[in-house]
């Protein structure tokens, strides 16, 4: 396989997609399933900081816009400042710990859910606003920081990222 990240990143994206699309639609609680599309955006911001998480984010975000009855480039924006505002406290607070990574994809998750139910409402789809909200927020947010350790793994591997002590990469 090439190191090259230009051919990695969008391998990851798509493979992750096709899981998210075929075998993630049946895991479900409570009718929430986890946003594995959102989960690569944090973790690139993890692994890569600011820019890669920016950019992961709004790729990731723009493929999965193509299958959405949202306006498109909705999750785009919404991933791409998640994944830059993960890259950002990774540079500045984050450092090689088993649960860090975890911790962070929890918080980042459910934070994205609510950025991207507020964006929707501000675009016109109120249909996101609802008493279910803060728990859509907390299942995705466990879901996500279950499969964290994977993701962050798997997009150091992408990014060409050297993992740190741990297995986490600083």
């Amino acid at each position: 396989m090439t190191s090259d990240p230009r051919l990695r990143v969008p391998l990851v994206v798509l493979t992750v997609l096709i899981l998210d699309l075929s075998l993630f639609t049946r895991v479900r609680v409570a009718g929430v399933m986890p946003d594995l599309m959102l989960l690569l955006a944090i973790a690139a911001g993890i692994t890569g900081g600011q820019v890669r998480g920016a950019v992961v984010g709004f790729g990731s975000g723009m493929v999965v816009d193509l299958f959405l009855q949202t306006p498109l480039g909705l999750s785009a924006l919404v991933f791409s400042v998640v994944g830059y505002t993960v890259g950002t406290a990774q540079t500045g607070i984050l450092r090689a710990s088993w649960w860090i990574p975890v911790v962070t994809a929890f918080v980042a998750s459910a934070a994205g859910v609510l950025f991207f139910a507020l964006a929707a409402t501000v675009v016109g789809d109120t249909s996101l606003v609802t008493a279910r909200l803060g728990l859509v927020m907390a299942l995705v947010g466990v879901m996500n920081a279950l499969l964290a350790p994977l993701a962050v793994r798997m997009m150091a591997w992408a990014l060409d990222c050297t993992p740190a002590r741990g297995g986490y990469v600083v």
